[in-house]
């Protein structure tokens, strides 16, 4: 049994065997997520990842199907956390997936420099301007908007807590990629893979993925474009795969 506050509900973790709290009124993980959990390269049987700004802890979960390391999750929002803290109890990861209630900048001073293989992270993908027009719930405009921590904050943390030769992995917005690979290079993330992702054939880029290597070399591959949708309306196979595995 696990305890449900308010709105909250227990949905499927489709192609894993693993079920996660959700909220439409507080947070919801988004596609985003999925494909970075997919795109991360992990280490099989042992070594530390960590997720920044883990939400709901799902990329945690998504990834704990696929290694044996130990997973950390950290989340700024004590309501996330929460609903982060009793899904990963209520599938009985506690063992595997710990998860932190704290601001992501802290971090390398709590847990240590240069202490993970793999970083990931799903930030809030919004600068800040007098401009913004930020969601009305306090809960999203976090999870959007640089409120608590900017893209450089991010990718510095990032750099600071993975090891050199470790690889920090990122989803975001095609229209801040030259941004994200200033700051990479700056704080010594040499970007090694980027995929572009489009709702589907025809339209444009929406979202990319891209990883880095801790003082690695420059040599940056770029992958293969994924398609969300077929014309028609429904997945594309390459998308239905990573939501629904073989099934």
């Amino acid at each position: 049994m696990v305890f449900l506050r308010e709105d909250e509900r227990l949905d499927y973790l489709l192609a894993e065997d693993l079920r996660i709290i959700q909220s439409p009124s507080v947070f919801a993980f988004s596609l985003d997520a999925v494909l970075l959990a997919k795109f991360a390269y992990l280490p099989i049987q042992k070594g530390n990842i960590i997720d920044l700004c883990t939400g709901n802890g799902v990329i945690p979960l998504l990834i704990s199907t696929r290694t044996k390391a130990n997973i950390t999750g950290v989340e700024i929002q004590e309501r996330l956390y929460d609903m982060a803290k009793r899904s990963i109890e209520y599938n009985k990861l506690d063992h595997k997936i710990q998860i932190i209630h704290g601001d992501l900048k802290e971090m390398p001073g709590k847990l240590g420099y240069n202490q993970f293989d793999v970083v990931t992270c799903n930030p809030p993908y919004f600068p800040v301007t007098e401009r913004t027009i930020i969601n009305e719930s306090e809960y999203f405009a976090i999870a959007r908007h640089e409120l608590y921590c900017t893209l450089e904050d991010v990718v510095k943390v990032s750099s600071q807590l993975v090891k050199p030769g470790g690889k920090a992995a990122f989803v975001h917005r095609p229209d801040r990629l030259l941004e994200i690979l200033e700051w990479m290079k700056k704080y010594k993330l040499e970007p090694k893979r980027l995929q572009f992702v489009y709702p589907k054939s025809g339209k444009e880029a929406n979202t990319i993925l891209i990883e880095g290597i801790r003082d690695g070399k420059p040599s940056l591959k770029i992958l293969p474009p994924l398609f969300v949708y077929q014309n028609n309306g429904d997945y594309t196979e390459e998308v239905k795969k990573i939501l629904y595995g073989d099934k």
